[in-house]
């Protein structure tokens, strides 16, 4: 074993999702789980709610708040939609497409100026739906379009250069590192390079879920406006057959959430003042969304899963390719008793 990896300090994840074959475990999805009040508090975890795991796109709506923060959507007149889709990661369907276009437009900034690159869109992979053969995508249909122009956008209010925005010691990324870890109390982050980028946070998961409690309860006028964009477009947020958009169309106006690339799901219950915090170790995303459907059920807060748009998500049969029952997806964990 080398050196470099004795060092590593390695969250202590635990068994929460498994696989069966013919009734045997084949397949053990480690994780933890963090679950705290508007305090702060952790009132129920799994695993290891201390350890420190990469937010990923979880953090996009931290990533927004400084432009909200400084009134930038009223300067340059963005609405909601525009907002939900600077926390998005979008399919790169039409609306999104266009939403961001608008948000260039606004700045008088134009596609070239996003650094984010370009991918297929995630509208054919979600949909099982194929690729038109030979064709040529920009960075308008990247799911981080939206977080990027909203970057551009704080550059422009604050008069700095779109050339260096995704550098590390930016005005930009400076501002947003100082807000990030004001809310992990304070505390110096480990920093790393997102898919698209950006600078990323790797946070202990009760100070994310702590973060989208108070984006849910709309702790600050900017937390409130980001999370009223953010339920009120939920389908600017991910899209066709995303598994946000089931979330937040199941508890319309009262979860907030947004998944972040490689297993992690962070939610914010306004009602009950609650933050819960998910990471899936292996980055499955079938095994994180069977265990965020048992969280909120184990919390009490999905009594009928089969009524909802969340039925799909929850303990899936698998099946072969001539459609019979081979196996399922079932949770390993038990949330200790929580009164909310």
């Amino acid at each position: 074993m080398s050196n470099a990896f004795q060092s590593l300090r390695l969250p202590r994840h635990v068994p929460l999702i498994v696989a069966t074959r013919g009734g045997t475990p084949e397949l053990v999805h480690y994780g933890s789980i963090a679950v705290v009040d508007a305090r702060g508090t952790r009132i129920a975890s799994i695993g290891d709610a201390t350890g420190l795991n990469f937010t990923r796109s979880a953090l996009k709506p931290l990533q927004a708040l400084p432009f909200i923060e400084d009134d930038g959507a009223a300067r340059f007149g963005f609405d909601s939609a525009a907002v939900a889709l600077m926390c998005a990661s979008h399919n790169g369907e039409a609306v999104h497409v266009r939403t961001a276009q608008a948000m260039l437009d606004a700045i008088d900034a134009s596609e070239i100026n996003l650094q984010c690159g370009c991918h297929v869109p995630y509208y054919f992979s979600y949909t099982g739906r194929e690729a038109p053969a030979g064709t040529r995508w920009n960075q308008l249909f990247h799911n981080c379009s939206g977080k990027h122009a909203g970057f551009l956008a704080y550059c422009r209010l604050h008069g700095k250069p779109f050339k260096t925005y995704l550098d590390a010691d930016s005005p930009l990324q400076a501002r947003i590192r100082a807000t990030v870890q004001g809310f992990a109390g304070h505390r110096t982050l480990p920093m790393g390079i997102d898919g698209c980028g950006a600078p990323n946070f790797a946070m202990p998961l009760d100070a994310l879920a702590h973060a989208f409690c108070r984006l849910a309860l709309g702790e600050t006028a900017a937390l409130d406006a980001l999370r009223y964009a953010m339920t009120r477009h939920p389908d600017l947020v991910s899209g066709t057959g995303r598994s946000d958009l089931a979330l937040m169309q199941t508890a319309a106006d009262d979860w907030v959430t947004k998944i972040g690339a490689d297993g992690v799901q962070a939610i914010g219950v306004r009602s009950k003042g609650i933050g819960i915090a998910i990471r899936i170790a292996d980055g499955d995303r079938r095994a994180l969304m069977a265990a965020t459907v048992e969280v909120l059920q184990q919390l009490g807060l999905l009594d009928n899963v089969a009524a909802t748009p969340l039925a799909d998500y929850s303990r899936p049969t698998l099946r072969n390719n001539r459609g019979a029952a081979v196996g399922a997806v079932v949770p390993a964990f038990r949330l200790p008793p929580v009164m909310l």
